[in-house]
């Protein structure tokens, strides 16, 4: 059995670590089976010498959080144990320090994870950027604070943001209303972050000058567009031609992203994904940068990183069974 004893610098330090009713103490406690307690302002971790260890970096990179004024939540928590059992806790730091816009109702809204720091920093210096991962992992909605942040600092005019209605393909006669009424269902989740970011009024007002635009991406042929932010969303439902369509249109002073999933295609068996084959033919162009995010960097709820990696798990076994 291995002890080690240190000292907190103050209790309010100590209860963020320790979260309320010990919550956060619990989970490092049981990922590492060890048992912490504390006296005061000393805390105490005793168990086998590699759990010990690992307890003490994931409450020291708790600690780091705490001083930069980030919340130790559930997923805070869930994530410093993964980097810890990878032995990456010291990146831990750099994904704290950068706000990259404040919402509406001035929450500032950060990277809650490395790899979400890495994907802001691609945006910041490319003029197209992939990010391809599952869903809950900030691909969009970073992108679309991005965008926000842009728009609000004048280095660009307009905000485009785009989908593919692919679910809509045989639906969208059935909906009621012109073609923007059937295809706004599925543009829903790019207005509820813009929502979020501009507030209702700020954000049809832009939306009523043109310099928002929220549209399918059939609306984007023929067009060259100059001094915007394009977000391409849903990229994984593009065919080979709609994506190099899309490409296409970027014009001086712009920047794209495209975000995508590709274990979620429901584009139809006999087309191929236009996100797949740009991500393989674009991969060695100057300027352009891609992102794999992983099933750490989701930061919904924690059943959703659980749900990811188990179908990930389940995909592997079954290619691995195929003759």
């Amino acid at each position: 059995m291995a002890e080690i004893t240190f000292n907190m610098e103050s209790m309010e330090q100590l209860h963020a670590v320790f979260g309320d009713f010990d919550c956060n103490i619990n989970m490092i406690q049981k990922a590492f089976d060890v048992t912490i307690f504390s006296r005061g302002s000393d805390v105490k971790i005793t168990g086998e010498d590699k759990g010990v260890q690992c307890a003490e970096k994931a409450m020291q990179s708790l600690s780091k959080l705490y001083f930069k004024g980030e919340a130790l939540n559930e997923q805070a928590v869930r994530y410093v144990i993964s980097m810890v059992n990878d032995g990456t806790e010291q990146e831990v730091e750099t994904m704290s320090s950068d706000c990259v816009c404040v919402s509406y109702s001035g929450k500032p809204i950060k990277p809650k994870t490395v790899g979400q720091k890495k994907y802001c920093d691609m945006i910041r210096k490319n003029t197209i950027t992939f990010g391809v991962g599952p869903a809950g992992t900030g691909k969009t909605y970073l992108a679309v604070a991005l965008a926000v942040s842009a728009f609000k600092a004048h280095e660009i005019q307009r905000i485009i943001l785009t989908r593919p209605a692919v679910e809509a393909g045989e639906k969208l006669g059935f909906l009621p209303g012109d073609l923007q009424n059937k295809v706004d269902p599925y543009l829903r989740p790019l207005y509820d972050a813009l929502f979020e970011m501009f507030g209702q009024e700020a954000f049809n007002r832009h939306l009523e000058r043109g310099s928002i635009e929220v549209a399918p991406l059939a609306y984007m042929r023929g067009r060259t567009l100059d001094d915007s932010f394009i977000i391409l969303d849903e990229a994984q439902n593009t065919t080979r031609e709609q994506m190099k369509m899309f490409l296409t249109r970027l014009g001086f002073n712009s920047k794209m992203v495209i975000t995508g999933d590709i274990t979620q295609i429901d584009l139809p068996e006999a087309k191929k994904s236009g996100l797949i084959e740009a991500l393989r033919v674009l991969k060695n162009v100057d300027d352009i940068a891609q992102n794999r995010f992983s099933e750490k960097d989701v930061v919904r709820h924690r059943l959703v990183q659980d749900i990811v990696k188990a179908y990930e798990n389940a995909a592997e076994h079954d290619n691995r069974r195929k003759p």
